[in-house]
């Protein structure tokens, strides 16, 4: 495929999804708008494949934030006013893995398996974080993770069993869909820890953010989802190359 047909392919994809998740009223127009603009960033600085990766967790984020949404509205914990997500949304989960794909680009690296492992790890936090989040409000047992005092459902640092557990399956999903996807070549190695540590992890830093700098207002929603998945793509980056 040369150049041009690939960045027909990426214009055409971005567009289509932009178009139907705004259509569903999955996204606001600044939210499709803002997700057509980094998936073609992702998409021609990294590869269809990490655009792909991309929209799978999309597609994961969007399933699990509608899942009981009427429970959600009742409660008052849900995105949007049915679900839907904006600009600021799409940028926290995607600013860092379109981060990962530029710098890769710039460095003529994106062909390699460490910078698709880094970019795996970025993605396997926000799909742990999202899914944790909205699935983890539903749960009426939830405690601060610095202090285990009982708080209620949606309070910033609050954790439950049902969020940790949805965390560590969707960031063992997530590496494993990953690594197909990213290195379809390459057979399942001891690599393929790292993405799924790091995104669980990642969600713990995130939490912990919450339950104190963004509690105090020193830190946005936003601000914390780029932190922690700046975090977990660091520490993915460096055991990368120790090991």
């Amino acid at each position: 495929m040369s150049p041009l047909e690939n960045l027909g392919v990426i214009l055409g994809l971005c567009a289509i999804l932009s178009l139907l998740a705004f259509k569903l009223r999955l996204l606001t127009l600044s939210g499709s708008i803002a997700s057509f603009v980094v998936g073609v960033v992702i998409g021609w600085c990294g590869s269809i494949s990490w655009l792909i990766l991309l929209v799978v967790f999309t597609l994961l984020g969007f399933a699990v934030t509608r899942y009981k949404i009427q429970a959600k509205i009742a409660i008052g914990l849900q995105e949007g006013k049915r679900g839907e997500r904006t600009y600021k949304n799409v940028l926290a989960n995607s600013l860092v893995p379109a981060t990962i794909a530029v710098v890769s680009w710039l460095a003529g690296t994106q062909a390699d398996s460490t910078a698709s492992l880094v970019y795996l790890a970025a993605i396997s936090v926000a799909a742990a974080d999202t899914t944790a989040s909205e699935l983890g409000i539903l749960s009426p047992n939830a405690f601060l993770i610095t202090s285990f005092e009982r708080v209620k459902p949606g309070t910033d640092g609050g954790v439950s069993g049902l969020g940790t557990l949805a965390a560590a399956v969707a960031a063992t999903f997530a590496s494993l869909l990953g690594w197909v996807i990213l290195l379809p070549s390459r057979p399942l190695d001891v690599f393929i820890l790292i993405p799924l540590v790091m995104g669980f992890l990642g969600c713990m830093v995130d939490s912990l953010i919450g339950a104190t700098l963004e509690r105090k207002k020193r830190v946005s929603k936003l601000g914390n989802n780029i932190i922690s998945m700046a975090v977990g793509s660091v520490l993915a980056l460096i055991l990368i190359t120790l090991i």
